[in-house]
């Protein structure tokens, strides 16, 4: 399994020491274990190194062989979450749309503080049914997916009742630019960016927009993320899904969210550029 991400690298290093000390403690050589397997020795040196991913099957027959069966599905489920930190989107998105946003729910309603910064569209919890429409069908016509956006566009609005209930809280850092990226029709854009501007005034969300001629010799745009809490970072890359949860790389995009922060407009000055952005539309 390759992975962008040094998360799903630790854990596939913290499975392999799990497996090696399994072998070990059965008195066994990898290539004790490769003979009883069937396998060269050198792939039980390379899964206890984290240099090759194990399958189900292969993480079964090592705990066979080293005769302790009962510990494969525990590691078999740590495999999976391994495999989850970055998934492509062919594999997330096979059974639609729908599914994909309905997945991640659970995660929206356990947030409490919600840190999303944006360098190229307006993130989902702030946009509106028409804007979310085009934008899903434009990636299901791009990925050839089923046809399912409308069931798709209505799970993804009632998730935005985490902004209007409870506690949660949302600080939301766009790029100017994503004001002006044109998604969907003239008529669209229009009431997305009026949107933006009616949600910026509630009490739990704070909006602050990066000029586009802000210094950006300290931190230039970066991958836009999702920072749920302090548990766990989301990046949608081209090719899939990247799920952080390294405490290490957590840190990293706080900070990252911090100076980009800084760069940042808010209350008057933010609505300003919002204005500028709806009167652009027309000309």
């Amino acid at each position: 399994m390759a992975s962008p991400s040094s998360s799903a690298q630790q854990a596939l290093e913290a499975l392999g020491a799990q497996l090696r000390e399994i072998r070990t403690d059965a008195g066994l050589t990898g290539r004790d274990l490769g003979r009883r397997a069937g396998w060269h020795s050198s792939k039980v040196s390379r899964i206890e190194h984290a240099r090759q991913a194990p399958s189900a099957d292969d993480i079964t027959a090592w705990c066979k062989h080293c005769e302790v069966p009962q510990r494969a599905a525990d590691l078999v489920a740590s495999l999976r979450a391994a495999e989850g930190m970055f998934v492509e989107w062919q594999r997330m998105e096979r059974t639609g749309l729908r599914f994909v946003q309905e997945s991640v729910i659970p995660l929206w309603e356990r947030t409490r503080r919600f840190r999303i910064y944006s360098c190229s569209m307006i993130p989902g919890p702030l946009q509106t049914a028409a804007y979310i429409h085009a934008l899903l069908d434009a990636l299901r016509i791009r990925r050839d997916l089923p046809d399912d956006v409308e069931a798709a566009v209505k799970v993804r609005v009632a998730k935005q009742h985490v902004i209007h209930e409870g506690d949660h809280r949302f600080a939301v850092l766009l790029e100017e630019g994503t004001l002006r990226y044109r998604i969907g029709d003239i008529e669209t854009m229009a009431g997305q960016l009026g949107h933006l501007l009616t949600v910026a005034a509630l009490p739990s969300v704070s909006l602050g927009i990066i000029p586009v001629d802000a210094n950006r010799s300290g931190l230039w745009p970066v991958e836009s993320f999702f920072l749920y809490d302090d548990e766990q970072v989301n990046v949608e890359l081209i090719s899939g899904h990247l799920t952080v949860t390294q405490p290490r790389e957590i840190a990293m995009y706080a900070d990252a969210f911090t100076q980009l922060a800084e760069l940042a407009v808010y209350g008057a000055a933010a609505r300003s550029l919002i204005g500028a952005a709806i009167t652009a539309l027309d000309n």
